[in-house]
């Protein structure tokens, strides 16, 4: 078993001379220094395949059943917000709005009459020739025709926006990207019709093991190849959206990448770059750690001087230990051989 040597300090007298202190200033102390080693590594970069999407698309349907009666785009043509895609036709929906207006009106009329009866009959009970309950009786007709009718105009709205919905048009500007039904066939409702993007935005999605979500983050910026054209530099892509970790073993999840605007086109293959990051130990020799009343420490060397850091002893891997502190960061040098002449703040010639 390693065993690990502290060498203490401070046993001889705290407070030298005056005439040894100015000595001690002005020599230059030779000393060893050994690398400290750990602190943030990159692992090797992985890639994962995917293919470049608009960031805005919809799969439109038609909310009613019926035959394609018209269909006003073709393949690949841009349309503006609002434009006619195509047409639906339900022979069950223009009588069923004609009805419900009809019937809606006729509850109107009758309405009406029923109003202008208990009109004439409230006057002629003032002079006491219509009796109270006559009264009520009128008034609790027109009061049923009131809600009948409201009844009726709730029918006739979802009666017309049924029919409307036999109209399909675009939610926003874009590019018809597919269409799946031809004219003429029957469309059942909520059956996709066709595919609509716009032409503001690209996105693409990979699907990564679920370790590697702890490596990325909002906002990180990503490396995204084209897999047709190798020799293009990659384009920097941020991550906008990454999935939650589930509970399924093996299952991959999703992370969403934004891209530059006019960078890749809309199905193209690419390919993201992940670098998974790994913190690994901060080591310092075991001959440079030293231990004093304050407890463990070492000498660092900066711009030619010894500075005392204090540390924090973990375990000993071989020759060396593995330690912990704030204050060193990997490449630092510190004092292995020639520290028992050193004080905090000395000169220092390395050799």
């Amino acid at each position: 078993m390693a065993v690990m040597v502290f060498l203490f300090v401070g046993c001889k007298s705290t407070e030298p001379s005056n005439d040894r202190g100015q000595q001690q200033s002005s020599q230059v102390v030779p000393v060893r220094t050994a690398e400290v080693t750990g602190g943030q590594t990159e692992g090797v970069q992985l890639r994962f395949s995917g293919i470049v999407q608009a960031a805005q698309r919809a799969t439109l349907t038609f909310q009613v059943s019926g035959t394609l009666e018209q269909q006003s785009v073709e393949l690949g043509q841009k349309v503006a917000a609002g434009d006619l895609l195509g047409r639906v036709y339900n022979p069950a929906l223009e009588p069923a709005r004609d009805s419900a207006a009809a019937r809606l009106e006729e509850l109107r009329t009758q309405f009406d009459q029923a109003q202008r009866e208990w009109e004439r009959s409230r006057r002629l009970h003032e002079r006491g020739m219509v009796s109270e309950q006559s009264l009520e009786q009128l008034a609790s007709r027109r009061d049923s025709l009131r809600a009948s009718m409201a009844t009726a105009n709730a029918s006739l709205a979802e009666a017309t926006r049924l029919l409307k919905e036999s109209e399909l048009r675009a939610p926003f500007a874009g590019r018809v990207e597919a269409i799946l039904v031809e004219q003429d066939e029957f469309v059942a409702a909520g059956q996709p019709v066709m595919r609509l993007s716009s032409p503001q935005g690209r996105e693409v999605e990979v699907r990564v093991p679920a370790y590697l979500l702890d490596h990325v983050a909002l906002g990180n910026l990503l490396p995204v190849w084209s897999v047709q054209d190798r020799s293009r530099p990659p384009e920097n892509g941020s991550v906008v959206e990454i999935a939650q970790a589930g509970s399924v073993r093996g299952e991959l999840h999703p992370v969403l990448i934004s891209l530059p605007a006019e960078t890749l086109e809309p199905g193209e293959p690419v390919e993201v770059g992940i670098t998974p990051t790994n913190l690994t130990a901060t080591t310092v020799p075991m001959l440079a750690v030293m231990k004093s009343n304050g407890g463990e420490s070492v000498f660092r060397v900066v711009d030619g001087k010894a500075v005392r850091v204090p540390v924090t002893v973990q375990r000993i891997v071989g020759e060396r230990v593995v330690v912990s502190s704030s204050e060193l960061t990997s490449g630092d040098q510190v004092i292995y051989a020639g520290m028992t002449k050193v004080t905090d703040g000395d000169a220092v010639e390395v050799r």
